[in-house]
């Protein structure tokens, strides 16, 4: 059983899925393979359904830790096993459709004025104001910051795909503001050192630890007295309400956000119901005033 879980994984990466996917699919695998306690093979399709039903009956697991548990199983069989059941067709992702929690732009605004270390403010201020993932932003490096076009370059994004998207003018002096305490060559926001010294960051080899930017974020979110339930990605979600607020095109936005379907993107029209272009001068004005020395 040791040695299925081991060649899924080898699988999982070959077929190019983000280590973050590899190890939820894993993890969903392995406690498949424990609970049986057999080989894949002897492994009836009557078995993989009550396993289904046991974890939305029994384990009552999450919409998302469903669907990762049904994804990580079903490859398995198919990729690694070469065995496919018609359970795979019939079982549903539970994720569900809900709406996204989205702050207005005074909430934003007031959740990172609260915001005091100055790394955190500036990572927390880029990932809304560029619509980034919480790991897009922490692994930014300086040279991904283009001051002359105004665009900041992803090469980190989801599914590994590269992606340009504007700079608000304010967003790129709160970084330079920043970069300047530390110049680390490797990474915009590197990991302080002991006691949090700029000095030490200059040689970080690390980013900014995700969980350090998510604890900020709810100290903040609680000091605004703020009572929605926030985490860094409800400023994705801000940001893309907000734009398409300001009128700018949706498919604009899909782009800006990196959805490979236009159909990820309209949930947005659920939250605000415009469209329009001239984005530039749009994202400056929405972006205005969150950073002045």
């Amino acid at each position: 059983m040791q040695s299925i879980l081991q060649e899924t994984i080898i699988n999982l990466q070959l077929a190019g899925y983000s280590p973050r996917t590899v190890e939820a699919y894993s993890y969903h695998v392995k406690k498949f393979l424990e609970y049986f306690d057999k080989e894949p093979a002897q492994i009836t399709e009557d078995e993989i359904k009550q396993y289904f039903l046991y974890l939305k009956y029994k384990k009552k697991l999450s919409g998302s830790a469903s669907a990762q548990a049904i994804s990580g199983i079903k490859f398995m069989f198919q990729k690694t096993l070469g065995s496919d059941f018609k359970v795979f067709g019939i079982v549903k992702n539970p994720r569900g459709k809900k709406l996204p929690v989205v702050l207005t732009r005074d909430e934003v605004r007031s959740v990172l004025n609260r915001v005091r270390v100055l790394r955190h403010r500036a990572c927390l201020t880029l990932i809304y104001s560029c619509g980034l993932r919480l790991h897009e932003a922490t692994s930014i490096s300086p040279a991904d910051v283009d001051s002359k076009r105004m665009v900041l370059h992803i090469k980190t994004g989801k599914g590994r795909k590269d992606r340009i998207v504007p700079l608000p003018k304010s967003t790129l002096f709160l970084l330079r503001e920043h970069y300047k305490r530390h110049r680390n060559k490797t990474y915009l926001f590197p990991a302080p050192g002991r006691g949090g010294g700029f000095r030490m960051e200059k040689d970080s080899i690390r980013p900014l630890a995700d969980s350090s930017v998510q604890t900020v974020l709810k100290q903040a979110v609680r000091e605004a007295g703020i009572i929605k339930n926030v985490s860094v990605h409800n400023l994705r979600h801000s940001y893309a309400t907000h734009l398409l607020e300001a009128g700018i095109d949706i498919r604009i936005i899909q782009k800006y956000l990196g959805h490979d379907s236009i159909a990820s993107t309209m949930i947005y029209t659920h939250l605000t119901p415009v469209i329009s272009e001239n984005v530039h001068p749009k994202i400056n004005r929405l972006m205005a005033g969150l950073w002045q020395r």
